[in-house]
């Protein structure tokens, strides 16, 4: 198990650096510049601008400058706020962003293994097919058309809700099931296939002959087992909602780490589109990682690599 683990670590490092290196790359090769602005600003203020955020050092340098910085967990200023750093976005946005996302999940997670066995269950009758097309809709409609609506109806219509602020319980209301319909529906499909292929299995017959009642073949056999294909898209679910509400939080006013990010593009602000990119690759790294260790233990019928069959 731990020579497994280092093994999954080594990879997980690997592809950190990975990400850091073709972002950093790609992002540079854009034309442009974050401080070109015609007839605005002196070419000696330019260069001065230039010299010091080292931009005009070759762009190998930049990159080890950049890696240097990071092995420091330093993500470097921004550009466009000199008093303001990565790190201080992050601090103050991943918070905000971290709690949209896992309040989202919290909704996503158990009404998506509801509705998959309930439509299990209910194989092609009336439950089935209305579990499922609640699960093509949340997986058809983008989130921040949802968005959209939600704000129309629940908040400008029927003022149930408010936005464009994050200041109670309520203002998360409406962003966390705009983030939630899809990994709940995501969900849905994949608990109802795998239960169903569950409820097919000889063990499942066997524990009915011998007499077990069926709400306990359903929750201790059925459930548990139809259940660890979902525990291996957690990790990924969760970085995918978290790193995904860039234009939720956009869209709601919310100051979180999306709406640094979307700043950061429009400003051509190459620290913080890196810093945003790596700390959120870092973390969808770091999840599957944690599933990839909990699913060998979650499941004893997995035997990781140097154990004995």
């Amino acid at each position: 198990m731990l020579k497994y683990s280092i093994k999954r670590l080594v990879m997980a490092l690997i592809t950190i650096w990975a990400v850091i290196t073709i972002t950093f790359f790609i992002m540079h090769s854009i034309p442009g510049n974050p401080f070109a602005k015609e007839g605005v600003m002196p070419k000696a203020v330019f260069d001065n601008l230039q010299a010091y955020y080292n931009l005009d050092k070759p762009l190998v340098v930049q990159y080890f400058l950049y890696l240097k910085g990071l092995l420091q967990f330093d993500f470097g200023p921004s550009l466009k706020s000199q008093s303001i750093t990565v790190n201080d976005y992050i601090r103050t946005g991943f918070p905000i962003s971290l709690h949209l996302g896992l309040q989202a999940m919290v909704i996503a997670i158990p009404f998506g293994i509801i509705f998959g066995v309930i439509a299990a269950l209910f194989k092609n009758r009336w439950p089935d097919y209305l579990s499922m097309i609640l699960a093509i809709l949340g997986i058809s409609i983008p989130n921040f058309i949802l968005a959209t609506i939600l704000i129309n109806y629940f908040a400008v219509e029927w003022k149930l809700f408010p936005v464009a602020q994050w200041k109670s319980w309520a203002h998360t209301i409406l962003p966390s099931i705009s983030l939630a319909l899809m990994p709940m529906a995501y969900v849905a499909r994949l608990m109802r296939s795998s239960m169903l292929e569950v409820l097919g299995q000889d063990y499942i017959l066997t524990a009915k002959a011998k007499g077990v009642g069926k709400s306990m073949v359903i929750i201790k056999h059925a459930i548990r087992n139809a259940i660890l294909p979902v525990t291996t898209v957690l990790g990924i679910l969760i970085a995918n909602v978290v790193t995904g509400s860039f234009i939720v939080e956009n869209i709601f006013g919310i100051p979180g780490m999306g709406e640094m990010f979307v700043k950061g593009i429009f400003n051509r602000d190459y620290p913080v589109i890196l810093g945003s990119t790596v700390f959120y690759s870092a973390i969808l790294i770091l999840l599957i990682f944690i599933v990839d260790i909990a699913y060998t233990w979650i499941d004893p019928r997995i035997k990781v690599s140097g154990e004995s069959k």
